[in-house]
């Protein structure tokens, strides 16, 4: 997130010497991207984040699609995906390209090791439950409703309070605000749906000083590897910089509205290379007074839409749960299930609550997805379905 933060001790200078209370210098890392060039932060151990005691694989990661078929729109059902594991090991894939990754993960067990994506930023979306998100920078309490915005290379660990689900998306790229609402400085600009008031930092910054064995297990070259450390990997005294995860709640995102139908752009809440995340919120409709709330047909020509169900009343779509995740790919037009378009006039506002993920690569289906699927979606915009 392009604006400055820092948190616990640093020194008044970068690259001099800051010294422990034993005299020993504190060990300077720079966290930054694309090289020299991007945005980074400075973070200063206690111990060298190098000094590692053993490594072992510990899998590898391959992701299945299924045969490929017709073209079709698909809807599933995360409800029924079983629940179990821990924030990592626990997750789904449903959905992929190069360019991102979409799964879910409802966890039941605690994470008994540090966790660090080593090429792919990471968005968790809290559907449910509350915990903290324990990071090499700080923690961030966590609600349902909150985006959990996690740069590639963060060492974290989730810790759950009560049972939570996630949406789980892991880009190649960096995930950033939507260009055309920053100026040339980075700053969100005043017809942003959101500002930087409503971004959450690590909030409190405990520097760990246990000694014993650790655990990183740290995803990169399609494996997972595990770093055993004899010191507690966030063991970060102070840092600051423009580099951090931070945490935003969907109900802080300012819906934009108009007197006709506003196009899905206006819901945009963050860009990455080939693709983007929106935000459907509760909303006023339109106010001309001809207006179709409902949205109207249109093909996807070059852009797969995905649509993640979270809560309220899904006006334009019928059959759908909390929880169901829609595909609709580029190629075949879709829209409203019949209908729904007169059911619409003279509606005043909209209590839905939902994620979409729109990618301008086709995404494949993991093999898995095929379990939970709606096998009458295709055909349910039929008047008689």
């Amino acid at each position: 997130m392009p604006f400055y933060q820092s948190l616990g001790e640093i020194p008044h200078k970068r690259h001099t010497q800051f010294r422990q209370a034993d005299g020993s210098l504190y060990r300077e890392e720079l966290m930054g991207t694309k090289g020299f060039s991007g945005i980074s932060s400075l973070l200063y151990h206690t111990n060298p984040p190098t000094q590692v005691k053993r490594v072992e694989k510990v899998r590898d990661f391959v992701l299945e699609a299924e045969p490929q078929g017709p073209l079709a729109h698909r809807h599933f059902f995360t409800s029924r995906l079983e629940k179990g594991g821990d924030p990592i090991d626990g997750r789904t894939t449903l959905l992929f390209n190069d360019d991102v990754t979409i799964g879910l993960c409802q966890p039941t067990e605690p994470m008994n090791y540090f966790y660090r994506n080593g090429e792919q930023d990471e968005v968790l979306f809290v559907h449910k439950g509350t915990g903290k998100l324990e990071t090499v920078f700080g923690t961030i309490p966590y609600r349902e409703g909150d985006y959990l915005v996690i740069p590639m290379g963060t060492t974290y660990r989730v810790v759950t309070e009560t049972p939570s689900k996630f949406l789980v998306i892991e880009s190649a790229s960096a995930i950033e605000t939507p260009k055309r609402y920053r100026n040339e400085f980075g700053q969100l600009l005043e017809h942003s749906p959101f500002c930087e008031r409503d971004i959450r930092p690590p909030s409190s910054l405990e520097t760990h000083t246990e000694q014993g064995e650790f655990e990183v297990r740290v995803k990169a070259r399609g494996m997972l590897t595990a770093y055993f450390f004899e010191f507690h990997p966030l063991d970060v005294v102070g840092w600051d910089g423009y580099l951090f995860p931070y945490a935003f709640n969907i109900e802080d995102f300012e819906p934009i509205t108009g007197r006709l139908h506003q196009p899905p752009p206006v819901h945009q809440t963050f860009q990455a290379h080939n693709f983007v995340i929106c935000s459907f919120v509760p909303r006023l409709y339109d106010y001309h007074p001809l207006s179709i709330p409902a949205p109207y047909f249109h093909s996807n020509i070059e852009s797969d839409e995905v649509l993640y169900y979270v809560d309220g009343n899904f006006m334009s779509r019928k059959g759908i749960e909390e929880g169901s995740i829609t595909l609709h790919p580029m190629g075949i037009p879709h829209g409203p299930h019949p209908g729904t378009i007169e059911a619409s006039i003279g509606k005043k506002d909209t209590q839905e609550l939902a994620v979409m993920v729109d990618t301008f690569r086709p995404l494949k289906i993991a093999k898995l997805a095929g379990r939970v699927e709606d096998p009458k979606y295709m055909m349910s915009w039929n008047p008689q379905a």
